[in-house]
């Protein structure tokens, strides 16, 4: 029985025994769960996210239905063009706090991107969207 503290789990996640997986919400990225969003209830959720090499982004507009939305490049560099905000290069150590609602879409990126999203809550729907 998972015990909770401020309804909260302890929660721990390893490289080596979490693997990244093509399951996400985009085709060119792979996904690694951190374990949050069980430590939370869904409240919050956390990822790993890398670029699998070769393939590219669309570059469709979207917007997602959530509360908060950090992203943390933390190897490589990405373009997201941003709604009122144009196009940001993000690069490794680079930080953005994307609002609720906000128009963008992922321009391109390198072969080696990867970067850690915290979001909450951790399931969200996500809207196609026109130019804004």
């Amino acid at each position: 029985m998972t015990q909770f503290w401020n309804d909260q789990a302890f929660s721990i996640s390893h490289a080596d025994d979490s693997p990244f997986v093509g399951q996400g919400l985009r085709a060119f990225f792979e996904y690694r769960d951190l374990g949050i969003q069980d430590g939370t209830k869904g409240k919050f959720g956390a990822h790993v996210i890398r670029a699998v090499p070769g393939m590219e982004s669309p570059g469709s507009w979207h917007s997602h239905d959530l509360e908060f939305q950090m992203v943390y490049v933390t190897k490589g560099w990405v373009v997201f063009d941003y709604e009122g905000q144009g196009e940001q290069l993000l690069r490794a150590g680079s930080c953005v706090l994307q609002p609720p609602g906000i128009k963008h879409r992922e321009v391109r990126h390198s072969d080696d991107m990867e970067l850690i999203e915290i979001i909450s809550p951790a399931k969200f729907d996500t809207q196609d969207e026109s130019v804004p």
